[in-house]
């Protein structure tokens, strides 16, 4: 009984890593900086793995002068 706590707690660590990837990805990602790069992020955030589909496409918005 003990191990069924446990593995619905890895389950939770597992699907709480993959939603933090991308978040994890786009703050490392020297594409963008400051408030471009924050926008992203709550982009992925509040619209979900959607934003971080079109960060890799289509990141820098602006072109850097």
């Amino acid at each position: 009984m003990e191990n069924s706590g446990l593995g619905g707690l890895m389950f939770l660590v597992i699907i709480g890593l993959i939603w933090l990837f991308p978040i994890i990805i786009v703050i490392s990602s020297s594409k963008t900086t400051g408030s471009e790069k924050l926008a992203w992020v709550l982009a992925v955030i509040f619209i979900s793995w959607f934003a971080w589909i079109f960060y890799l496409l289509l990141a820098p918005i602006k072109k850097k002068q």
